[in-house]
């Protein structure tokens, strides 16, 4: 499959494989690169050495968030750097392009009652039927170790079942953001409900091939948008949606269930201050 279709396509592809090689993560790197290179093959220039004055205007003309545009420029910097040093350009055409101010940008917290009440909602919208019940109280676990955990999105929905610990109330996350494993202590509420949730899982499922901890429709994993669409019917059942807002250079963001994260880390350093602790 063709990543790239601008005439720089083979040494994106060149530079995507060293990054790679590097331990960057595949995904990201390759979205931004592919944002650079369809700029490129929409403005069709010449072939040849490109000037700063090309990324001054690619720098005005990207329709995205400041903090956006720049990931494209510092990933167009960083890969004229490698066209520099392989001898495919003399100079970097991108070195002296400054990056656009970026907004101050605010996260949604959700006050401990408040997760408590999004919890709630979830919980009582888990329909009884047998072919529903199962799927919906999977989506309460995931969004429940987000909140209660503070995991990022991808995090519960990749885990299998030996990465949940019993013995020492525990889960293993493994190769997670910047290539890296972490051992997550899980409260004891919430270790009761994983283990009732296997139970669970186990009578209606019976010996399932899936090795997800979280499973999805055959052998996958559960899918994150699942997670997200009740994660939004909750918030607006307990009358927290709202949209975001840009007020001066503060950007207000709107609930996401990336918020919970920021939430759990916020609650949990208040609650160890009002403990007068360190």
């Amino acid at each position: 499959m063709r990543y790239f279709e601008s005439f720089l396509a083979k040494q994106l592809e060149e530079f995507l494989d060293y990054r790679l090689s590097l331990g960057y993560d595949y995904e990201n790197q390759q979205c931004v690169l592919r944002q650079f290179d369809q700029y490129v093959k929409r403005t069709k220039p010449e072939p040849g050495p490109l000037s700063p004055n090309f990324f001054l205007t690619m720098r005005s003309s990207l329709k995205m968030e400041p903090m956006s545009v720049n990931s494209v420029i510092c990933m167009a910097r960083g890969f004229f750097n490698f066209m520099v040093r392989k001898e495919y350009y003399g100079e970097n055409p991108v070195r002296d392009v400054p990056f656009l101010r970026t907004n101050v940008v605010a996260p949604f917290i959700f006050s401990p009652q408040q997760t408590d009440q999004l919890l709630a909602v979830l919980c009582q919208s888990i329909r009884k039927k047998p072919s529903q019940y199962l799927k919906d109280l999977t989506i309460y676990v995931a969004i429940l170790l987000l909140a209660r955990c503070g995991m990022r999105i991808s995090e519960p929905l990749r885990l299998r079942f030996d990465h949940y610990r019993p013995e020492e109330k525990s889960l293993y996350i493994e190769n997670t953001k910047f290539k890296k494993d972490r051992l997550i202590p899980v409260p004891m509420a919430v270790a009761t409900e994983i283990e009732n949730y296997l139970q669970v899982r186990e009578s209606l499922m019976g010996i399932s091939q899936n090795p997800y901890l979280l499973p999805g429709v055959g052998l996958c994993r559960l899918h994150d948008q699942k997670v997200r669409d009740a994660f939004h019917r909750a918030v607006n059942a307990i009358g927290l949606a709202r949209p975001r807002r840009v007020i001066g250079n503060t950007v207000f963001a709107k609930p996401t269930p990336h918020s919970l994260r920021h939430s759990f880390a916020v609650n949990t350093l208040k609650e160890i201050k009002q403990r007068g602790k360190s």
